[in-house]
């Protein structure tokens, strides 16, 4: 559930980054894009822990949960990089 919890906060942050960004606000858009990235460090480095538990032999049972943890962080990571890349966007504008 940590992975979970921190990849959602992460990616909301992106996109309230996304809503600053459009009012003209860049400042608070960077501060939110950097806010998310202590969110995502942290899911990551439970990500990291369940991956040195299992050390590549399935220790770990696969479940949908995880599955599913998986899938809410490695979104967050591609929030992260495209909103970045559009507030820059909306920076050149």
């Amino acid at each position: 559930m940590e992975i979970i919890v921190n990849a959602g906060q992460a990616r909301s942050l992106c996109f309230e980054a996304l809503r600053a960004a459009r009012e003209g606000d860049f400042t608070q858009a960077h501060t939110l894009l950097a806010e998310s990235d202590g969110f995502t460090k942290a899911a990551h480095r439970m990500q990291t822990k369940l991956i040195e538990q299992d050390a590549g032999e399935a220790k770990t049972p696969m479940t949908l949960i995880m599955v599913h943890a998986q899938d809410h962080l490695m979104t967050s990571l591609l929030a992260r990089a495209l909103s970045n890349e559009i507030v820059l966007l909306y920076q050149r504008v």
